[in-house]
């Protein structure tokens, strides 16, 4: 059975901002994803960075996943070298840009650890290192912190906040948390039910730098029910088609 993910979705992506896109389970987020990641083809139209038509797998992208998908024999700054070094980088060279950004993610000291004696927090931490080594346009995050408990989760996106500031990577963020998409991004794209495509754009008025004290606002709560709104009008009419 052939099944369509999206359809008749366009948006743009500014330079060097954080778009959320949020939506039901089976709108086709993480194939979105996936499309622009260049991991999967498209059937139709086409996905561009920077101008640049997207072909399969592109070093102008770093992805992070919803697992770590650390290799478990190797170190964390192997682990987190391992793009450079599928790339042909000589040895040194990648260690060093490894290193750079194992501090950036908060985990110096523990370059040596293997994944299992890390937590789960720190193990998605060398995930995002991993993602951010060669420098990439554009960073895809597939509910990185989703699997972990809500303390970890709340200071990884104030981590994740951190680490954007400092390198100003054009992030993209699947998330179904309409807190977490309002404290990091500027604008929330919202999908319909399958096959799905964008309902609403939702910009967040809330200025930067944030904290978790952002969350408690009049602006947040009125873009968290405007996207709640746009949610529940999906469910309803792909219930009333049902």
């Amino acid at each position: 059975m052939r099944v369509v993910a999206l359809a008749g979705l366009s948006f743009r992506v500014p330079v060097r901002s954080v778009t959320a896109v949020v939506g039901p389970n089976g709108s086709g987020k993480s194939t979105l994803l996936r499309l622009m990641g260049g991991l999967l083809p498209t059937d139709h139209g086409e996905i561009r960075i920077l101008g640049q038509p997207v072909a399969g797998p592109d070093q102008r992208v770093g992805i992070c996943f919803q697992e770590p998908r650390l290799l478990p024999w190797r170190s964390v700054l192997d682990n987190v070298a391992l793009p450079l070094e599928l790339g042909g980088v000589d040895r040194p060279a990648r260690r060093e840009r490894a290193a750079e950004l194992i501090e950036l993610v908060g985990l110096s000291g523990f370059e040596a650890a293997r994944p299992h004696q890390l937590s789960g927090g720190m193990r998605q931490r060398a995930a995002v290192a991993r993602a951010l080594v060669r420098e990439p346009d554009v960073l895809l995050l597939d509910e990185p912190f989703s699997a972990l408990d809500a303390l970890t989760r709340e200071r990884l996106d104030l981590e994740l906040l951190r680490i954007w500031e400092r390198t100003a990577t054009t992030i993209v963020l699947v998330t179904h948390d309409i807190g977490e998409a309002l404290l990091l991004a500027d604008r929330v794209l919202v999908l319909s039910p399958r096959p799905g495509r964008v309902v609403a754009d939702v910009p967040v008025a809330l200025p930067r730098p944030r904290s978790v004290s952002t969350v408690d606002g009049a602006a947040f709560a009125a873009a968290s029910a405007e996207i709640r709104a746009h949610l529940a009008a999906g469910t309803d009419g792909e219930a009333a088609a049902a």
